[in-house]
């Protein structure tokens, strides 16, 4: 049976800039991207179903015969995902108008599902949690964590601490893959488990509360303190004071400095002491930009920080205003807060912006990626290329210019 997690015509475009350089389903929550957790509960091979220029990075596999076909912004459990398995064919799944799955006796007709939706409907057993927001990310994180959490240790023996000059409080709540390594930290999981994946690091001195998923080959560097409900993606480095907020993967924060109620995307990097407020002067609710409405929105949070896209990067010192959402491949730095929208492919700071352009960014790109020996090839450059032309209109000094 074939597996596709398609892209929600509808929530796609309020997840930008992270859907710019991915699909929906692999936007990762807790500890597993959202199309990893759906492969774990089905115990299947999954797909993509998204825009056709990240396709060649995502693939759709198969386009006939059987399948189920799962809106990619839902969160699975165990219960949702038993009712999918007893889909029969040609039924959807969905919670009010909201299509969740269907089981398709040909897949080439999913552009039609997806469009006008099957007859035969039926009702989820219970409401699905699903992330239509760029905040929902983050404000899930911490029960996400503990879904994982249960998920992947389940049955199984955690590795021991082994350093003696390391303090662990709730140690029931830690697992530990092979290839840790723990150096005089302190370890609290009693409000929430602690998940350190394959060959991460924690380094001396650093403060750990849950809940919190290291995943692998990651780092948390020395004296650094992780306040809860946070996720180093994988191949990530982070240090300094950091709360509720999410590291894809292959991103770096290896200094001192805040940040609070973010995401940020893979290849980024934060100068030291770069710092983000997450908690506007008056207490009011946070607006922030939404590249679907073209203007800011209000997230009704009180807490809200950084929205960084893949490829981004910001110099020493850097001070993000609450609710700042940055697109993909930009490069920020100078003194002052820079504005709280920064265009995908901007180079500057308060003082103004100008293009970062594609030849540049791609040396960076190159470099970066380099670094973990992975190549910045045809594909990458070809997303990139796509994500550059369809942000032009985003940064209005072009026309100026023009």
């Amino acid at each position: 049976m074939h597996v596709l997690l398609f892209d929600d015509p509808a929530i796609r475009p309020r997840l930008l800039p992270f859907t710019f350089t991915r699909p929906v389903a692999a936007l990762r929550c807790g500890i597993l991207t959202i199309a990893e957790k759906w492969q774990h509960r089905l115990g299947q091979e999954i797909f993509y179903l998204t825009e056709p220029y990240l396709q060649a990075k995502f693939p759709a596999g198969a386009v006939s015969g059987p399948a189920l076909v799962i809106n990619g912004a839902v969160l699975p459990d165990e219960l949702l995902a038993r009712q999918i398995r007893n889909l029969p064919p040609g039924q959807a799944l969905v919670d009010g108008e909201l299509l969740v799955a269907a089981y398709l006796p040909d897949a080439s007709k999913v552009a039609e599902l997806i469009q006008d939706g099957l007859a035969s409907t039926t009702e989820v057993a219970e409401p699905v949690t699903v992330i239509s927001e760029l905040w929902h990310l983050f404000l899930r994180n911490g029960a996400e964590i503990r879904q994982d959490f249960d998920l992947l240790t389940r049955g199984r023996q955690s590795g021991p601490i082994g350093d003696v000059h390391t303090i662990v409080y709730g140690a029931e709540n830690i697992f530990i893959e092979p290839g840790v390594k723990i150096r005089a930290a302190i370890l609290n999981a009693e409000d929430g488990p602690i998940y350190l994946g394959k060959n991460a690091q924690v380094h001396e001195g650093a403060i750990i509360k849950g809940p919190l998923a290291l995943c692998e080959g990651s780092h948390i560097n020395a004296g650094a303190k992780m306040r809860g409900d946070n996720t180093v993606g994988p191949y990530s480095k982070v240090g300094g004071e950091v709360g509720n907020s999410i590291f894809f993967g292959y991103a770096n924060k290896g200094h001192d400095g805040y940040l609070g109620n973010s995401v940020i995307g893979e290849w980024c990097n934060l100068g030291a002491d770069t710092n983000t407020s997450n908690l506007k002067n008056n207490y009011a609710p946070v607006k922030i930009w939404s590249h679907a409405a073209g203007r800011f929105v209000n997230t009704g949070q009180q807490f809200c920080g950084l929205m960084m896209g893949d490829h981004s990067k910001c110099g020493i010192n850097t001070m993000f205003n609450t609710g700042t959402v940055v697109g993909v491949g930009a490069n920020i730095f100078g003194a002052g807060f820079p504005r709280t929208f920064i265009p995908s492919f901007s180079w500057g700071g308060a003082a103004g912006f100008e293009t970062f352009k594609l030849p540049k960014v791609a040396e960076v790109a190159e470099r970066v990626m380099a670094r973990r020996q992975l190549e910045y090839d045809a594909t990458e450059q070809g997303i990139m290329q796509h994500v550059f032309e369809a942000t032009a209109k985003d940064r209005v000094w072009e026309k100026s210019i023009g």
